[in-house]
């Protein structure tokens, strides 16, 4: 088929389209993460810019937490609780808690609303506040823990298993980095839990068993209270944990330019300095992807063009083809050093030709965007657009009636019926000469009798 002169340059001028998943980071040199697992996602059509590991299981410690406030604040949604509704804590909220984990001292029947116990559990990590949270919604935390199972589920946490309410540590406690974004991405949603993990400071008010408590985000991209070095002020979320057998974990959320970017890092550890101090590398590496990623990939208009760039032979018409082009203009999050002519496109037309009429704007196939690892010889498809037709092409009555007539004839059930045809003519003749033969045959019997009774 025949192409247009400037074909090439036109896909060339194309060649960025959508860049889904790790294909973004192509052309860019990946940061090495002293990490178990981490991840990268930008949000707004979930391309991974970043992976480590992501999809094995780790454990989450306090990340957990995410979880339990996710299924408190849809019970809220669902009218099954309210945010100052008051909460009498029952006496076994320490039963499976073990020396050190993180508290805010709670007690056996002290008074605290649903909204201050989700505070308590997200900023300093309360422990003992996420078992009263699932006794508000659940009654029990076996229940409670079953409901968290039912939820990742549904939210597709493939590689997740909940065992309790907090993130203590359990064996069979655990997920994937991959998850963790499903889930905090989810937990995003709500409008107050944007707001809870986004708090730097919080105060509870005097209960009937204790004094104002003022308490921390522990989350040091928030605020620098505990750790300083690492604020980030593009930071609008989300969660730390650690245990000794998790490392020291940290999933957050960032936005900048109206880009939003989730990060997880599991696994991390402490890094001895010269002066003695430690630095804390789920914020150090978290602080380090964040910004490759904002820094290196941006969202462009890759295609804004109506030019056609090739033709479709068109039958049953006066006119020879018609042209096509991309139908619409798009736009994608690419690296911004990503070398074009490295990319692979490939026009599909759905046939060589088409029967008129033809509409303007009709899709008549595809553009697609692809590349190949030199290394590895895996190719990678990006995403495509349709290519529609330029113009209206009529169809000649003359010419379809031609074309009618002939596939008419050249048809199975034409041939069909024109034997069948035939056969009935044979037929036809066959019984007509066979009456007549009988018709010849009754007057000669006739004639013979005739003449015998005249000669009696």
């Amino acid at each position: 088929m025949k192409k247009l002169h400037f074909f090439r340059r036109f896909l060339i001028l194309i060649c960025a389209l959508a860049l889904p998943l790790s294909g973004a980071a192509l052309a860019l040199e990946s940061p090495e993460v002293e990490a178990t697992a981490a991840l990268l996602v930008d949000a707004e059509n979930e391309t991974v810019l970043y992976e480590l590991n992501a999809t094995e299981q780790r454990y989450p410690a306090s990340i957990t937490k995410i979880m339990t406030a996710l299924l408190t604040l849809e019970a809220v949604d669902r009218g099954d609780l309210d945010l100052d509704q008051v909460i009498t804590a029952p006496s076994w909220i320490y039963d499976d808690l073990e020396s050190g984990s993180s508290t805010q001292n709670i007690q056996s029947g002290e008074e605290m609303s649903v909204l201050d116990l989700l505070y308590c559990a997200m900023l300093p990590s309360a422990c003992e506040a996420c078992n009263v949270l699932a006794y508000a919604v659940s009654g029990s935390i076996e229940d409670f823990v079953a409901l968290m199972n039912q939820r990742a589920e549904e939210l597709g946490m493939e590689g997740t298993h909940y065992v309790n309410t907090h993130g203590l540590h359990d064996d069979d406690h655990y997920t994937t980095a991959w998850d963790i974004y499903l889930l905090s991405r989810q937990a995003m949603e709500n409008e107050t839990f944007r707001e809870i993990v986004a708090t730097g400071e919080y105060t509870v008010a005097a209960t009937n068993l204790s004094e104002e408590r003022t308490f921390y985000n522990t989350n040091a991209l928030i605020t620098n209270m505990y750790y300083s070095g690492y604020l980030y002020s593009s930071a609008i979320g989300i969660k730390t944990g650690s245990t000794s057998q998790a490392g020291y974990c940290l999933v957050s959320a960032a936005e900048e330019d109206g880009r939003t970017l989730y990060c997880v890092v599991l696994g991390a550890e402490l890094s001895p300095q010269s002066d003695g101090s430690y630095k804390r590398m789920n914020f150090a590496e978290t602080i380090t992807l964040l910004d490759w990623g904002f820094d290196n990939f941006s969202y462009t208009t890759l295609l804004d063009s109506t030019e056609p760039i090739t033709e479709v032979a068109v039958t049953l018409s006066d006119t020879d083809y018609v042209l096509v082009y991309p139908d619409g203009s798009l736009s994608a999050l690419v690296a911004n050093d990503l070398d074009l002519e490295s990319l692979i496109l490939t026009p599909e037309l759905y046939a060589e030709s088409v029967e008129a009429p033809v509409s303007q704007g009709q899709v008549l196939g595809q553009l697609t965007v692809s590349y190949v690892d030199e290394d590895t010889g895996v190719e990678t498809v990006y995403g495509s657009v349709d290519l529609v037709a330029m113009n209206d092409v009529e169809r000649s009555q003359l010419l379809y009636l031609v074309d009618r007539g002939q596939k008419l004839v050249a048809s199975t059930w034409f041939k069909v019926a024109v034997v069948l045809f035939f056969v009935l003519i044979i037929v036809l003749i066959l019984l007509i000469s066979s009456r007549r033969r009988r018709k010849r045959s009754r007057r000669s019997y006739s004639y013979s009798g005739s003449s015998h009774r005249r000669r009696r």
